[in-house]
């Protein structure tokens, strides 16, 4: 196997653990929330803060991985999240547990542009929607695996804080795996084959990396990256939904029982699998086909808009089995946008893809933080009834999918005769 596609599996597993990290704090709010005596509005406000912490820290991690390389930088933040997912496990109330998920957040932050700067220096820009795709589908794997292990680990070794511990100490493996394996220039990689090393380079559209940092007035100035940042915003309104609070919108909401959620909150995901898979491959042939513009803005343009009529139509069917296909449904278009967001993000960064990709990051994590924590005040206000939030997500999501009319993949944020 060449090595190219060996990288594609380490960041397989990254994304796995990413999410199983992420996703069982939601799976185990039941529990958490009775222990830690939480209120709906705390544990909104819990939720949000990762977010918030995530969106903050994602511009200043891309300056970083634009500057030191993928491989210090994932480093650094593999180990910090690790840390504060095992601290989790040692929360003893409200304000221990928000300090902590915010902290949380903040070592989190930028993971994903860090992979994106990877994938643009390790394959050709031909290849990049579909490896976006195969990474992205571990992430959904990771969210799918969640309902299932973390009460597993719960009831096998004697409580939720347990979980935590486990699933911090799978992130430090991944680090040492890590350290010892990966390098940031295909040419140094060792056992790495001169053909391949040509293939790559004479393929990928960062030719020769730098450490230069973004020059912000260009950010600033530029449409394309604003309505990016607009779109980005709106997909993690709906993305976070399925990671926060549909356990308890099943609960709570529609009255699933918690022998059946497990299953309803994996399902999602694991069709979020096939949405990923099937976006980054559809992106990169309508690209071969009719040009990047093309081939980026309407799968992307797709898949939003798709997503937010699943939202809204599966709040509005009484039969949960036939609406949990539907919501199922909505992450699964909202998947199909994901890789390609990515793939945008480094087609128009270029040698700058970490700041862009955290810039975009920054933009969909306010969206997801506002979503986590107004969830919870909406609920209160309007009496527990869990629909009208859904479906206000959903139409943000859709407003999401216009807004690729202003995204042209082939226009970069600096020309290349300035970079």
């Amino acid at each position: 196997m060449k090595k190219r596609y060996q990288l594609v599996l380490v960041f397989v597993v990254f994304a796995v653990v990413t999410y199983l990290d992420r996703n069982s704090i939601s799976v185990l709010s039941k529990d958490m929330m009775k222990e830690l005596g939480l209120s709906k509005e705390q544990w909104g406000l819990v939720l949000g803060a990762f977010s918030l912490a995530y969106g903050a820290f994602e511009i200043p991690t891309g300056m970083l991985v634009d500057k030191y390389g993928p491989k210090i930088t994932l480093i650094r933040i593999v180990l910090w999240w690790s840390f504060f997912t095992i601290l989790t496990g040692f929360t003893t109330g409200f304000y221990f547990l928000i300090i902590t998920r915010f902290l949380f957040g903040a070592g989190e932050a930028g993971a994903f542009p860090t992979v994106s700067v990877a994938i643009a220096r390790w394959f050709p820009a031909v290849e990049r929607g579909r490896i976006q795709s195969i990474v992205w589908m571990g992430s959904r794997l990771g969210g799918a695996l969640a309902p299932f292990v973390a009460p597993y680990l719960a009831y096998t070794y004697g409580g939720w804080r347990a979980v935590f511990y486990i699933l911090g100490a799978l992130g430090c493996v991944w680090v040492l795996f890590w350290w010892f394996w990966y390098q940031d220039e295909p040419k140094n990689m060792p056992n790495i084959s001169a053909a391949e090393v040509a293939e790559i380079e004479a393929g990928r559209s960062l030719k020769k990396p730098t450490h230069a940092l973004l020059p912000w007035k260009t950010v600033l100035r530029n449409k394309n990256l604003w309505a990016l940042m607009g779109m980005y915003h709106c997909l993690l309104y709906g993305a976070y939904f399925y990671m926060s609070w549909m356990p308890k919108y099943l609960q709570e909401g529609r009255g699933v029982s918690d022998s059946k959620t497990g299953f309803m909150v994996s399902l999602p995901f694991i069709l979020g699998m096939a949405g990923c898979l099937a976006g980054g491959f559809a992106s990169d042939y309508l690209t071969k086909l009719k040009g990047i513009t093309f081939g980026r803005r309407y799968v992307g343009m797709f898949g939003l808009v798709m997503s937010g009529i699943c939202m809204i139509v599966g709040t509005l069917i009484q039969d949960i089995n036939v609406a949990i296909i539907f919501l199922s449904l909505g992450l699964a278009f909202k998947d199909f946008t994901l890789p390609v967001s990515w793939a945008v993000a480094t087609d128009i960064g270029g040698q700058f893809a970490g700041s862009v990709a955290g810039t975009m990051g920054l933009a969909g994590q306010l969206g997801a933080s506002i979503m986590a924590s107004a969830f919870g005040y909406i609920l209160t206000m309007n009496h527990n009834q869990y629909e009208l939030p859904v479906q206000i997500i959903g139409c943000i999501v859709i407003l999401g999918g216009l807004l690729w009319f202003g995204i042209d993949a082939s226009k970069p944020l600096v020309p290349a005769e300035e970079s």
